[in-house]
């Protein structure tokens, strides 16, 4: 089934009958006539609204056609079934549509990767039959898919309980149940440039996770999957903040690449190895698989400094104070450093040391800083008095500075998988998460990247960790969540939060409790339908139902009765095409449409809201107009 813009564009070739074979456009004509500028085409193709928007650009008082990427759209002629896409079935470095052997600079090309996918589970345990949207075909499915959506079920959870809320504030802290691609381009109009610091924990792709996504190319899916979060988590970032990508070796250097691609190789600030488990796995076939990768990237790696680490007890015990010098305890370091061009340094002291660099390196102060050192008895010289000098480095200067973070993360510093378990388990929740994240270590990374009453936005939100940590350091929020255990997990333990409850970092930060946030759902558009097929009472309101459906390109251009027949006979055991979708029961029809619907996920864009069709209520029309401003995007 065609897209909305190719229905419009074969309208327009019906005026012209040598492009048409009976039924079957000719496209190689049609392209021919494109680059050799035929005006009378081109004339009929730019009075179409949807073509000239898509399709051409102003410059002055003149229109200019974008010839190429209209001939591109002719060219999609060959498409799997339930795709579109211009990469077929190899995955490599490649650069301008050539794999590496023929170019230096290296992005990495995929399957699906020039479509947006529309993806939507509401179970861990239930797979998607995958759509994908090409950009420059479906461009206008994909507007539709992305435009701002509208909210319901509004609520506020503050120290006194729930409460219904018909407005929104910048202060307001935000969780979202819905598919956190829609989700993250709703939040675009009020967010854009605005959150400091990302953190998301995505499916690893492992098999064993939450992306149990149904297509062959799983790898690819799973790539176009984070390909698109990643580009809109982008448009939300300050110029200042930073996204941490917690990942693991599966997928990590497939992620690098693309995030260099998205953010910019030159923004790449560091991978952080996590040690994520205490104990070795003795069942390992290969490696004790201990740690995870977290990706950190900045929005603008030259302006953007992360906050220092608070200096430690442990630190400290190495400060030592053997001279008695009255600035207190110190620590000695090398005077010599692998930088500087001074090959031929000596310095004399005046107790007649003489000292050298070693041969390789060079002189870490110069002799008029050497001075000053001596005269201020801040070189080492051994309890000998005649040992190699060193600088002493005083504790009492350091107390205010802190510490940079190092890359490497040892549980013992930020938790393990194990304690987060532990934490989730003794708020009442246990058995949905099989490898959460511990408090500690959001800590850390909410530290570094951003300051109090900054945004932190998690789009993975899971059991809602970054959220409550995020609570406990007086940061604003954000979290959005698709699956239903928003409500029964991540939800409930916002609610602990604002109580006091006392697990994770709460001790540490001398939580007292407080706080609150507004709770949101995308308003899906399939529950309109789900009410409608069970109001249907004989297969001749269905059919007519159908229509209906058919007719809205915004639920999906793709529907199709027959196909979805035989997965419901395949699912039953029985044989593929030994029935036809009209030969089935009433309740056998509904359960087709049903699971259509549910598959799908789609939700009311903002712009619909007023229509008559849909049914919201008048808080909840009041709260969504207050998101954004009373502008649709």
């Amino acid at each position: 089934m065609d897209t909305r813009l190719m229905q419009q564009i074969k309208k327009i070739l019906k005026e012209f009958p040598h492009y048409w074979d009976g039924n079957e456009l000719q496209r190689p004509i049609v392209i021919e006539d494109l680059k050799n500028y035929d005006a009378i085409l081109i004339s009929a193709l730019l009075k179409n609204q949807k073509v000239k928007e898509n399709y051409s650009v102003k410059a002055g008082n003149v229109v200019i056609f974008k010839i190429q990427e209209f001939i591109d759209i002719l060219r999609y002629k060959d498409y799997w079934a339930d795709s579109y896409t211009k990469y077929s079935n190899t995955i490599g470095l490649a650069s301008e549509g050539k794999y590496i052997q023929y170019n230096t600079d290296i992005v990495l090309d995929f399957p699906y990767k020039d479509c947006v996918l529309e993806g939507g589970m509401t179970k861990e345990d239930t797979g998607k039959e995958e759509v994908f949207y090409n950009e420059v075909i479906a461009r206008d499915e994909i507007d539709t898919l992305l435009a701002p959506k509208a909210l319901v079920n509004v609520k506020k959870y503050d120290a006194n309980g729930e409460h219904k809320v018909d407005t929104f504030s910048d202060e307001d802290n935000l969780i979202i149940k819905g598919n956190n691609l829609l989700a993250l381009h709703s939040l675009k109009e009020r967010f854009a440039e605005k959150v400091k610091c990302i953190y998301i924990d995505p499916p690893y792709n492992t098999g064993g996770d939450s992306f149990k996504y149904n297509d062959r190319f799983n790898h690819s899916t799973w790539l176009t999957f984070m390909k698109n979060r990643l580009e809109v988590a982008k448009e939300l970032l300050s110029e200042d903040g930073t996204i941490w990508i917690n990942i693991d070796d599966d997928e990590g250097h497939y992620v690098k690449i693309i995030a260099d691609n998205i953010f910019g190789r030159e923004n790449f600030v560091n991978t952080v190895i996590w040690e994520k488990k205490y104990t070795v796995a003795n069942d390992a076939t290969w490696f004790s698989d201990n740690h995870d990768l977290i990706l950190v990237y900045a929005k603008n790696k030259g302006i953007w400094r992360p906050n220092l680490l608070e200096r430690t007890e442990e630190m400290n015990k190495a400060y030592k104070n053997p001279d008695n010098h009255p600035k207190g305890v110190w620590k000695s370091t090398p005077l010599h450093a692998k930088s500087g061009s001074d090959t031929n340094f000596s310095y004399t002291f005046k107790n007649g040391v003489v000292w050298t660099p070693p041969v390789g390196t060079y002189p870490r102060f110069s002799r008029d800083r050497l001075r000053e050192l001596e005269e201020d008895g801040a070189i080492w010289f051994g309890r000998s008095g005649t040992s190699i000098p060193s600088r002493k480095t005083f504790l009492s200067e350091l107390t205010n500075q802190g510490i940079p973070a190092r890359t490497i993360w040892n549980f013992s510093e930020v938790g393990h998988n194990h304690e987060a378990s532990t934490e989730i388990r003794n708020l009442g929740f246990s058995g949905l998460f099989d490898t959460p994240k511990p408090e500690k270590l959001l800590q850390r990374i909410i530290h570094i990247a951003s300051n109090e009453n900054d945004i932190v936005l998690d789009f993975f939100m899971g059991s809602a960790t970054t959220q409550s940590v995020s609570m406990k350091m007086n940061r604003r929020f954000i979290g959005i969540e698709q699956m239903d255990y928003i409500n029964s997990v991540s939800v409930p333990r916002l609610q602990k939060v604002i109580e006091g409850e006392q697990g994770g970092i709460s001790k540490v930060v001398d939580w007292k409790g407080g706080g609150s946030f507004v709770y949101a759902e995308l308003m899906e558009l399939n529950q309109i339908y789900m009410n409608k097929i069970e109001q249907v009472s004989t297969t001749e309101e269905l059919a007519d139902l159908w229509h209906e459906l058919d007719e809205n390109a915004d639920l999906n251009f793709q529907l199709d009765k027959e196909k979805l027949a035989n997965e419901l006979l395949k699912e039953h055991d029985e044989e593929e095409g030994s029935i036809t979708f009209n030969e089935l029961t009433l309740e056998e029809q509904k359960e087709i449409f049903k699971k259509a619907l549910d598959k799908n996920q789609l939700y009311v864009p903002y712009s619909e809201i007023e229509d008559a069709n849909i049914i919201i209520s008048d808080n909840d029309k009041t709260f969504t107009h207050s998101f954004y401003n009373g502008k649709e995007g």
